[in-house]
């Protein structure tokens, strides 16, 4: 017998489902009315990793990661950590990651020259690692930056939750944004090196030694050496961070009484963290130190002469405790920062740099509103810090001047890159300052106006950089061209390469002189043969109907002293070699990084 429902039951259920829609809705409302900040927060660093994305789509390699990338292969697949031991394996790990899955063609025995662990043999993997994949090239160039850009984003995240936790969400909010927005971020976090996941690692220990100062625990101490390893593996610049855990241990042992900690207790702590700062670096090496061989010895010889005995019996003792390569690439860079890098600002040359290089490099690279905001936030927080004691500034600045009085001493003065560690605190510093202007209702509409303009022209200076963010420079480098200014990975990272070879075979060209940072590794893999601009006599000119020339061959930092039949030059004939282009107007300047000049008829 057939049933129908009675009228009244159909108009209780319709309101009941209308009821269950209205709540599943208020509900959702309320779930995202109470994460908003964090939806935002995800929304700008989505954009950022639309941005980068785009740029490595169209982007050739830098000419660091013609090395980084293969040496990143054979350390995670080979355990190969010889191949440029001069930077640690964090982001060697990151970006080979992909290349797991593309599954590269490897180097045959026969290709290898050269004795064990010389320059020769790390040259010959490095270059055929490349020349053995010409059909994989793009995908390996693009897959392993990725990674890169992934870290990118989890150091916006931990800037939001430190600035969440300190000052609010607010504050957080606007601190992510300055993030997303600031072209150095945004050129460097898609590249294979070492200084997005420096200022990872040194944001992350500092805020795992904020956790732990108000009640050292064991279960902090174990996440602040955790922290204290990922930021040394990450660059080798991050040992700083044992100087500053040994000060914090120090003057915790010393106040212990007054501060009600136990003394036994903290001696433990400090060993845990130090037995596992020893333990990741191992596993980062696979647990392996290699024996000294003889290419290792001269090295040594060749780097510091008369103490090159001295270096190589400490480089054996501490080869018990850590792995060969490691302590390798520690003296590698303190025998780089003795000797200095041939560099260029405002016009002047050194090898040994400008103690004041980076307050310059900083001032010319940032946008303008990022600029004024770090240097009013600076000003505030110091202020408020003296007025009011504020322990959450000090947090922020302590590390801030710890790491710019460092790298103030340090004469590698080839990129505002190597700052990068101390820019998570200017974002959070100036995310508060503007939190803290919008938080005041007597010039409330004047701070949402300020706030809303510096946001605004930050965003535009983006677009407008977009996609060379590389080589941005703001209004203040706009008297001169940018290779006046500035040299090496500020103007010039050979990742034009690519739009370079676009340009000339449009124009049905497939051979041009070059002098760029790596063209010769990577120009040939999209159809243009480079040939050497670099030899001095007209009889070694191969013709060719145009010259292409690096922003720091022109200014004349990265031109070699030793050139290919040539005597060794002087730093007069080396930094003036290409002169005459510099007054010649180019006929298009590719990425504003390699200026392209017709050979006259």
């Amino acid at each position: 017998m057939d049933e129908s429902l009675n009228p009244q039951d159909e108009l209780t259920n319709s309101r009941a489902f209308v009821s269950e829609r209205h709540q599943l809705l208020a509900t959702a409302q309320h779930w995202v009315f109470a994460r908003r900040g964090e939806l935002m927060c995800g929304l700008l660093l989505a954009a950022a990793v639309l941005q980068m994305l785009s740029v490595i789509g169209r982007k050739s390699i830098t000419v660091d990661e013609i090395v980084m990338i293969p040496s990143s292969y054979y350390h995670l697949v080979t355990g190969n950590s010889q191949l440029v031991n001069a930077h640690p394996p964090f982001a060697k790990f990151l970006a080979a990651l992909p290349l797991l899955f593309i599954q590269p063609n490897e180097i045959q025995p026969q290709q290898i020259e050269g004795p064990p662990q010389s320059e020769q043999q790390e040259w010959s993997y490095l270059i055929n690692f490349w020349e053995n994949n010409p059909a994989a090239f793009e995908a390996i160039s693009f897959w392993s930056r990725v990674p890169m850009i992934a870290l990118t984003v989890m150091l916006g995240v931990l800037i939001f939750v430190v600035a969440r936790e300190l000052f609010g969400m607010r504050a957080a909010v606007l601190a992510v944004a300055i993030f997303s927005l600031e072209p150095t971020v945004l050129a460097h976090g898609r590249v294979v090196q070492t200084d997005i996941p420096a200022a990872f690692g040194y944001l992350l220990f500092f805020f795992a030694l904020h956790r732990y100062l108000p009640a050292p625990t064991f279960r902090r101490a174990v996440w602040l050496g955790l922290a204290a390893a990922l930021a040394i593996l990450a660059k080798f610049s991050m040992l700083l961070v044992g100087p500053i855990l040994a000060f914090t241990f120090a003057a915790l042992w010393w106040r212990a009484g007054k501060r009600g900690h136990n003394r036994v207790n903290l001696v433990g702590h400090a060993g845990a963290i130090v037995a596992l700062i020893i333990f990741a670096i191992q596993a980062a090496y696979y647990f392996h130190s290699r024996e000294i061989v003889a290419a290792d010895v001269l090295w040594a010889e060749k780097t510091f002469g008369g103490q090159a005995g001295a270096i190589m019996q400490a480089v054996r003792g501490l080869s018990y405790l850590l792995p060969t390569d490691f302590v390798l690439g520690v003296f590698w860079q303190f025998a780089h920062n003795k000797d200095g890098h041939p560099a260029s600002l405002l016009g002047m040359y050194s090898r040994t740099g400008w103690w004041y290089y980076f307050p310059v490099a900083f001032a010319l690279k940032t946008t303008i509103p990022f600029l004024l905001l770090s240097l009013a936030s600076l000003a505030w927080a110091t202020r408020e810090m003296i007025r009011k004691r504020d322990t959450r500034l000090l947090a922020l600045l302590i590390p801030f001047v710890i790491y710019t009085v460092f790298v103030l001493f340090s004469r590698i003065d080839i990129g505002v890159r190597y700052y990068l560690p101390a820019y998570p605190f200017l974002f959070i510093l100036g995310g508060t300052l503007l939190d803290r202007m919008l938080r005041s209702k007597r010039l409330h509409r004047a701070s949402t106006f300020a706030a809303m303009i510096l946001l605004c022209w930050m965003g535009w200076e983006a677009v407008r950089a977009y996609p060379d963010h590389v080589t941005y420079m703001n209004q203040l480098a706009s008297n001169a061209p940018h290779w006046w200014y500035l040299s090496d990975s500020n103007v010039e990272w050979g990742d034009d390469a690519r739009e370079l070879a676009l340009y000339l075979r449009a124009r049905g060209e497939t051979r041009v002189r070059t002098a760029f940072l790596g063209d010769f590794v990577t120009l040939h893999h999209y159809g243009v043969e480079a040939v050497s601009l670099l030899p001095p006599t007209a009889d070694t000119f191969e013709p060719t109907r145009y010259i292409a020339i690096g922003a720091s061959f022109l200014n004349g930092s990265t031109v070699p002293q030793p050139i290919i039949h040539h005597p060794w030059l002087l730093d007069p004939q080396r930094v003036n070699f290409f002169d005459d282009y510099r007054h010649r107007a180019p006929e298009a300047v590719i990425g504003n990084s390699i200026y392209l000049y017709r050979v006259q008829e």
